[in-house]
């Protein structure tokens, strides 16, 4: 898991090369305006899904991963907590990986919290449990963007 804000990536020097580039497209091409979606930046090797979302009390959100692509989740409007675990994932309730390139699990192990404003991001890695969409607070309107780069490719 790699976190940090788009206006401030000169504090990232190590971010690999591929999710600079992506972050870089998200801040030139996608704002308000931006039609609700999927938008290829590479094909399906790299794109972008824009979405506006309400966020949920954490009890109601399930924890999920991903097998082939990585996420990078770009919150534009809000705010939004996200919980994820350093440890490995562990048996699925809903196994989607082969069809869709997720996993759902009611949470992961250890958990902790990120709470992410305007501008800011994380990337999470496949095999990386995360749930998103969970409230500070209130449940409250959000768009985000989320990259998904084809992990195979991304470094």
């Amino acid at each position: 898991m790699i976190t940090g804000n788009v206006n401030h990536l000169e504090f990232i020097p190590y971010l690999p090369a591929k999710l600079r580039a992506a972050i870089d497209y998200v801040k030139r091409h996608i704002n308000d305006e931006t039609p609700l979606g999927k938008h290829d930046i590479e094909g399906n090797e790299v794109f972008v899904i824009v979405s506006n979302d309400v966020t949920e009390p954490r009890q109601a959100r399930r924890a999920e991963y991903h097998a082939k692509y990585l996420d990078i989740q770009i919150l534009l409007r809000g705010t939004e907590a996200q919980c994820y675990s350093t440890l490995p994932a562990g048996k699925p309730d809903t196994d989607r990986l082969e069809e869709k390139d997720i996993a759902f699990l009611p949470s992961g192990q250890h958990e902790k919290q990120v709470v992410l404003q305007a501008g800011d991001f994380v990337v999470y890695f496949p095999g990386e449990v995360h749930t998103p969409l969970c409230a500070v607070g209130k449940p409250a309107n959000i768009r985000k963007a989320v990259i998904k780069i084809d992990a195979a490719r991304a470094i």
